[in-house]
């Protein structure tokens, strides 16, 4: 019989903040096993909410937004989105710049899609939101990943970028603040990658989900406000700062000089006509949402449960021997390092898994996000304080005599 392969494009495409590892803790679970979910920033199962009002303007909207929307979204929603751009001190955006997606995880792999020629390149930080390097992979190009110095808060190794670009490079991928790591970036370090990427003429692809999630009194950069000579697409949405992620809505604004991007602009909007629109009840939450800032704020305000909750994991985890971490500024996540030699790792993934089977408490690995040393793994730090505490606990508790060549 004919034997069905998956596509030879998907040899290099991982996502494994939802691969292996998670597939073994989806079948101890199949079989009864409680697993505690530390892998996915999801909120909703770690009982936060979204705020009363947006859930009834969505209710009240159903009956209007039964119909296809304009292929780029709802006039009121792009409109919202100009002004909070402007707001952002984001140059030379209109309601034609912006388009609406299911999530920004949809819009991340339609603005691969629309610019990548085989061979091309993009500039992706190591580490990464994984869906980047798989978004440039299946639109046919290369992922060049470049370093980002846990020495230095995890900001990106700028000599390390500019010694990777070639001929073939498109673009650089920002991620600010960062995924997995919760960095914040300087306005100072945003424009030395401005003067780079003018230098190259590259594009800049701004992935800002997380801005209005920052903490420490500190205050988030939109590096396309430091380029309106450059052409930069800034992605954002609701998902994280809302707590709608099953809602799926973002959006993706282009902004700085369009002159030499006709053809790529046409080719987003060829894109976007064909998948007809993004989710429109969705979409009808764009305007009031970007005027709710109030329980966003205090999440991540002192006293806040995701700034109480940050504090205390970046304390626990650096108490335990054999970790440490860098504190976040801002998101859902840290980013620990393992003592490789402490407890002879050789395999992150396999450390993972190791930890899941025995304390039943499931982690994505370093290398799931594209970091290559085996000594890394992410936290989501979502769940309430209690167990979060039962979490460390088990962890320390796994770490005492564990050596990964015995395992």
């Amino acid at each position: 019989m004919r034997k069905f392969e998956k596509s030879v494009k998907l040899n290099n495409v991982c996502y494994d903040i939802r691969g292996p590892v998670m597939d073994e803790a989806d079948r101890m679970g199949s079989e009864g096993i409680p697993i505690l979910k530390l892998n996915i920033g999801n909120p909703a199962p770690f009982g936060f909410k979204a705020p009363e009002r947006m859930i009834q303007i969505m209710s009240d909207n159903l009956e209007k937004t039964e119909g296809y929307s304009d292929s780029k979204g709802i006039v009121s929603a792009r409109e919202a989105i100009v002004e909070y751009d402007k707001k952002k001190g984001i140059p030379n955006v209109t309601v034609d710049d912006v388009y609406t997606g299911n999530g920004v995880s949809e819009l991340i792999t339609l603005s691969m899609q629309g610019l990548l020629d085989y061979g091309d390149e993009i500039l992706v930080p190591a580490p990464d939101y994984p869906l980047w390097t798989a978004s440039v992979t299946l639109a046919g190009g290369t992922a060049v990943h470049y370093i980002c110095d846990e020495e230095a808060g995890w900001y990106p190794d700028l000599k390390d970028i500019e010694k990777k670009i070639t001929p073939r490079t498109k673009g650089i991928v920002i991620i600010n603040p960062n995924n997995p790591t919760g960095a914040l970036y300087p306005e100072s370090l945003l424009k030395d990658v401005v003067r780079l990427a003018e230098r190259h003429d590259l594009i800049i692809f701004a992935d800002e989900i997380y801005d209005r999630l920052v903490m420490d009194g500190k205050k988030h950069t939109s590096v396309a406000s430091l380029a309106p000579e450059s052409l930069c697409i800034t992605f954002n949405g609701l998902s994280k700062s809302h707590l709608v992620a099953g809602y799926r809505v973002g959006w993706m604004s282009i902004s700085g000089d369009k002159r030499n991007a006709k053809g790529y602009i046409d080719g987003i909007k060829l894109l976007s006509s064909m998948r007809l629109c993004s989710n429109v009840p969705a979409q009808s939450l764009i305007a009031p949402a970007l005027e709710m800032n109030e329980e966003t704020q205090a999440l991540v305000a002192p006293g806040g449960r995701v700034y109480e909750q940050r504090n205390y994991i970046v304390e626990a985890i650096n108490d335990i021997p054999g970790l440490s971490v860098v504190k976040p500024e801002a998101a859902f996540y840290c980013f620990p390092k393992l003592d490789t030699k402490r407890f002879e790792i050789l395999d992150d993934e396999k450390f993972a898994l190791d930890v899941l089977r025995e304390k039943h408490i499931l982690f994505t690995h370093g290398g799931g996000f594209h970091w290559e040393q085996p000594d890394h793994f992410r936290i989501v730090y979502l769940p309430d304080m209690e167990v979060l505490k039962d979490s460390v606990k088990a962890l320390r508790e796994f770490l005492v005599d564990y050596k990964q060549a015995r395992y």
